[in-house]
């Protein structure tokens, strides 16, 4: 009854915010793919109820090419509001100026931390920590640690037995990478990866690969992959048949914490019911759907997480994080650094 409550509230206030500007019949959402795949006629059901607008979602490729989409077309936008720029694209969008100030009513329900954008015209909606993943069994059976520290990775013994994902061709490749930055400085951290190479780890081209093909619970020959703090609790709940505990962990040191953030698109005829789907995103109506749609944690903190992500996962208690600017900055350099290092 107080889920129930909270919704006719929160419906009556979107409902009231509309006299500003001609309601209009449907606004446009331009997202990555990884978003658009998880909607449903269900997901803005409760918006349009309360609006009368409709959401049209337009699937825009990775962060990266919508990103760049939006900036291509800001003097003639294609949507109304942007969702999933990342940190690491953050920068790019505020320069570029595609997004305009809104400040949710719901703001004061997330973290610091993820508020990484102090004039609101980037909103976070969600957040997931990119972590080394293991496989418990190989670990239990060669009655070998866990690696606690970074430092501990240099082994041959654990390296040859960890696959990373390109960080030019990859999101959490990149997370990954940032990571070691942020452990090692910039002195050291392109130490750390030659290390890496002559013990023996894995370069895979993308996550799918990585976790898919090298990773030992599906046929791999790798132990510990580079994926999400989110993994384990997947792996739960899309097991063939029930099962009580995730077959991998998380190694929460090593973390790199994404945010995922929604924006007003510059230009847009709607400001108004722009700013309510994003209010609408940031409330616990929409944000409950998060974990088990996307598999990313919501950015609102009252939010209840499913059973799976409090008995499954860990979050990290420190995870590595940039500052936007500073990696707009150096970005390019710092993988073709990497590169030089990898593959040279």
């Amino acid at each position: 009854m107080r889920k129930l409550a909270g919704l006719a509230g929160l419906l009556l206030l979107l409902a009231s915010c509309g006299d500003a500007e001609t309601t209009p019949n449907s606004i446009r959402l331009i997202a990555h793919d990884s978003f658009a795949s998880g909607v449903t006629e269900e997901t803005f059901a409760a918006f349009t109820q309360a609006t009368g607008t409709e959401v049209e979602v337009i699937a825009a490729g990775d962060a990266g090419s919508m990103v760049n989409q939006a900036i291509l077309t800001k003097d003639n936008p294609l949507a109304d509001v942007i969702f999933g720029i990342d940190d690491t694209f953050l920068s790019r969008a505020l320069e570029n100026e595609i997004l305009t100030p809104f400040e949710s009513q719901y703001l004061d329900t997330v973290s610091d931390g993820l508020i990484l954008d102090p004039t609101h015209r980037a909103t976070p909606i969600d957040f997931g920590d990119v972590c080394i993943n293991y496989q418990k069994a190989w670990f239990e059976e060669t009655a070998l640690d866990v690696p606690q520290e970074l430092d501990d990775l240099r082994s041959e013994l654990y390296a040859s037995f960890l696959t990373v994902e390109h960080p030019a061709t990859s999101s959490p490749g990149l997370a990954f990478m940032l990571a070691t930055i942020e452990e090692f400085g910039e002195e050291n951290w392109l130490e750390f990866w030659a290390d890496l190479r002559a013990a023996g780890v894995r370069v895979a081209p993308d996550w799918d690969t990585a976790y898919y093909a090298d990773f030992m619970p599906y046929g791999g020959s790798s132990s510990m992959v580079v994926s999400y703090a989110s993994s384990p609790p997947a792996e739960v709940i899309f097991a063939s048949e029930p099962i009580d505990q995730a077959p991998t962990g998380v190694i929460d040191v090593g973390c790199y914490r994404q945010v995922e953030f929604a924006g007003v698109l510059a230009g847009t005829p709607y400001p108004t019911a722009a700013g309510q789907l994003i209010d609408f995103m940031l409330s616990v109506e929409f944000q409950e759907t998060i974990p088990l749609t996307w598999f990313v944690f919501p950015a609102n903190t009252t939010t209840p997480l499913p059973e799976e992500f409090v008995i499954h996962t860990v979050l990290p208690e420190s995870p590595a994080q940039m500052d936007p600017e500073r990696i707009a900055r150096n970005r390019d350099r710092w993988i073709s650094q990497w590169v030089s290092v990898m593959e040279g």
